[in-house]
């Protein structure tokens, strides 16, 4: 009989190499499912560090995983929607971009008042020394209500139309204060009139020097020194039949009245008048000073006063008529007459 028979012997399987590197924890699936849980809390506690943690989920689920792109992209917005929803929201801004005010409820120990309100604008140019027209044209373009009056004692009425004639001295607002374009009140002088110490003050104008007996040069430099235009200084002679040399010729002559008179107050727009006597003359005591008329000695009475008069006895002839009066002159016996007279055109008559 023969034995039991042997078992059979089973081949070894052959060796199966193993992976030896061990898989790092950040790697699996739980460590990527617990960086997108770690975004909302991180991000309750620091908007910023909630920021971190989101980085760090991202890294965790695009760099060497296994999962579908549309599984990675899928776990990447639910990792922004978490801490999107634990941000906290911006604060609301008011009407003009600022931040709105917190709400603050009045205690009875401070009851709530009302502030008015400020409005804040550019300050005002100053328009003192300029003219009262540039003056409220440029004001009144900003919107501002502008009034106007004479700055000096007079209390000239100012016409509109003329306010280029005037300068302005004072300058003030007038409103409120809380109104947005406050009234603007310019106080103002005739132009070239110096301004007044105050508003409503008298006017410190120079005084007229006394000028009788000074030559026309000297006499006109005084005045133009107080500020009178050259052109606004005139000459006249002193004496109602006398008339003076050409304009160059009368250097010499002395003042005899002027006026305005001395002492009086002269404004730079005045008119000035001076009347001149020629020094073979001089002016008459009773008439020195006071500008009444004079008539200096006229024999022949034909009107040119003897001192010019190359024929002072000889009433039909003068510097003009030499040689007698025309006959249209008015007097037909007179012997520039036509017919009558045999040596009229001659001097030997």
């Amino acid at each position: 009989m023969s034995g039991p028979l042997p078992a059979p012997q089973l081949s070894k399987p052959p060796h199966q190499p193993q992976d030896s590197s061990p898989t790092g924890w950040w790697r699996t699936n739980a460590a990527r499912i617990g960086f997108i849980a770690a975004v909302p809390i991180c991000g309750l506690i620091a908007p910023g560090l909630g920021l971190v943690a989101l980085m760090g989920a991202l890294v965790a689920l695009w760099l060497e995983n296994p999962w579908s792109k549309q599984g990675k992209v899928v776990a990447t917005i639910a990792a922004g929607a978490l801490l999107g929803a634990v941000a906290p929201a911006p604060a609301k801004n008011g009407p003009q971009g600022h931040p709105a005010a917190a709400h603050v409820t009045p205690t009875a120990a401070a009851p709530s008042v009302s502030a008015a309100p400020v409005v804040s604008r550019r300050p005002l140019q100053d328009f003192r020394g300029q003219s009262l027209e540039v003056a409220y044209s440029r004001i009144t373009k900003t919107g501002t209500r502008v009034v106007f009056h004479d700055a000096s004692d007079r209390d000239e009425d100012i016409k509109f139309s003329s306010r280029g004639l005037w300068t302005v001295c004072f300058q003030k607002e007038a409103g409120t204060g809380i109104d947005a374009y406050p009234t603007v009140e310019l106080g103002a002088v005739h132009r070239g009139d110096p301004c007044p110490t105050q508003d409503g003050g008298p006017l410190p104008l120079p005084t007229m020097p006394d000028l009788v007996w000074k030559t026309w040069p000297q006499a006109r430099a005084e005045v133009v020194a107080l500020g009178v235009p050259a052109e606004r200084v005139r000459a006249r002679a002193a004496y109602v039949n006398d008339t003076l040399p050409d304009e160059g010729r009368y250097e010499a002559w002395r003042v005899c009245a002027h006026d305005p008179a001395g002492g009086e107050p002269i404004r730079s727009n005045a008119d000035v008048t001076l009347s001149l006597s020629s020094p073979v003359n001089g002016c008459p005591e009773s008439h020195r000073g006071t500008g009444a008329p004079a008539m200096l000695p006229d024999g022949d009475d034909d009107g040119d006063p003897d001192y010019r008069d190359p024929y002072p006895s000889d009433r039909n002839r003068n510097r003009t008529f030499p040689d007698g009066l025309p006959k249209d002159s008015g007097d037909s016996n007179r012997s520039g007459g036509h017919g009558s007279n045999l040596c009229r055109h001659t001097r030997w008559c």
